[in-house]
C-alpha cells in the first residue's frame, strides 16, 4: 500500500511514519514540500502522486493564535482539505482527514456521537468544521474526529506536563474541562491497519464517512496531567486544581467534549484502549527516554 501523507513533523505524522515501517510505503510532505495555503500546489501534489491512499495529518492547531488569524486557520483547516478531497475524487482515491472535538460547544451531559449537531465556539473549531463539510462532500472520504492527542513524539499535553512537573514546585491545572484523550500512536496504527479497507472499498461502503476516534472513557485536564506525572519519580510539582476562567485564554474551550466511539467499533471492529493505561505507558516511555519532545 502506498500512502501520500500531508504533514511530516507533527506527533500523528511522526507516529504514522513509525507505524508504516514494514507495512506501507509512506511519503510524508512537509510545509516546504507543499504549502497548504496554496491550493494549486496541494492539488498538483495529489494528482502527481504514486499512491493508493491520501491522509491529511496537517492542521493549524494553535487554538489561541487562530483567533487573531482566522484567514490562515481557514486556509489550512478548511480550504486545503477540501482541495485534497476534490483531487482524490478526481483520481478515484480514498481520502482520510483528521478533525477535532472542538467542533462542539461542550455543553453536554454525555459523550458526543457523530450525529450530534456541531456548534464550535472558537475560530479553530469553526475552521475544522468547515474542513469536515468540504471533505465529506466528496466520495470515498473519511473524517476522524480526535481529541487531546498525546504520544511520545513532539510537544503534547503529556510531555509538556511531565516537563513542567520537574521544573516547578507547584503546577496549576484546569480541573473543569473534560474530554477523551487520544493516543496518537494507536491512531497511527489504526490508520495504517485500516488503509487496505479504504483502498479496496466502494463508494457506498460504511468505512467512509464521519467517525470519532479516542481512548475509552473521559477525564479532566487535571486528572489527565496527574496520571502522567504520577509515573515520574523525579516530578516535584504539587498539582493544584484551577478553572478555565482563571487562565483567561483568547479562545474559549468546550468545557466537556468526550467522544463516543461506538460507530468505530461497529464498522471497523476496533475497540479503543481505556485512556489511563495508554497515558501511563506513554509517560513511562518518555521518562525512560529522558523526557524528549
Amino acid at each position: 500500500m502506498r500512502i501520500l501523507q500531508f504533514g511530516q513533523t507533527g506527533q500523528v505524522a511522526t507516529a504514522m511514519r513509525v507505524a508504516a515501517q514494514g507495512r506501507a510505503a509512506l511519503t510524508a510532505l512537509s510545509r516546504s514540500d507543499c504549502d497548504l495555503a496554496d491550493p494549486e500546489r496541494v492539488r498538483a501534489a495529489i494528482l502527481a502522486a504514486d499512491c493508493d491512499l491520501v491522509i491529511n495529518t496537517a492542521a493549524f492547531t494553535q487554538v489561541d493564535p487562530a483567533e487573531a488569524a482566522p484567514d490562515s486557520a481557514f486556509a489550512v483547516n478548511a480550504q486545503a482539505p477540501g482541495v485534497m478531497a476534490a483531487a482524490c475524487a478526481e483520481r478515484g482515491l480514498p481520502f482520510v482527514h483528521l478533525s477535532t472535538d472542538a467542533v462542539f460547544n461542550g455543553r453536554t451531559d454525555r459523550p458526543y456521537v457523530e450525529t450530534d449537531r456541531p456548534e464550535p465556539i472558537n475560530v479553530y473549531g469553526r475552521s475544522k468544521l468547515a474542513g469536515e463539510q468540504a471533505v465529506l462532500a466528496h466520495p470515498r472520504a473519511v473524517v476522524l474526529r480526535i481529541s487531546w492527542v498525546f504520544s511520545r513524539y513532539g510537544r503534547n499535553y503529556v510531555s509538556f506536563m511531565l516537563k513542567l512537573a520537574r521544573e516547578r514546585d507547584a503546577l496549576k491545572v484546569v480541573a473543569d474541562q473534560f474530554g477523551s484523550p487520544t493516543d496518537g500512536e494507536a491512531l497511527a496504527d489504526f490508520l495504517i491497519g485500516a488503509g487496505a479497507r479504504w483502498t479496496q472499498a466502494s463508494v457506498d461502503d460504511p468505512v467512509f464517512g464521519l467517525f470519532h476516534f479516542a481512548n475509552a472513557g473521559e477525564t479532566s485536564r487535571f486528572d489527565f496531567a496527574k496520571a502522567a506525572i504520577d509515573r515520574d519519580p523525579l516530578a516535584k510539582a504539587r498539582l493544584e486544581p484551577t478553572t478555565q476562567a482563571a487562565f483567561a485564554e483568547p479562545a474559549p474551550r468546550p468545557p466537556r467534549s468526550p467522544l463516543e466511539t461506538a460507530k468505530l467499533r461497529t464498522v471497523f471492529d476496533f475497540t479503543p484502549e481505556p485512556w489511563r493505561p495508554a497515558v501511563e505507558r506513554t509517560a513511562d516511555r518518555l521518562v525512560a527516554a529522558g523526557l524528549p519532545g
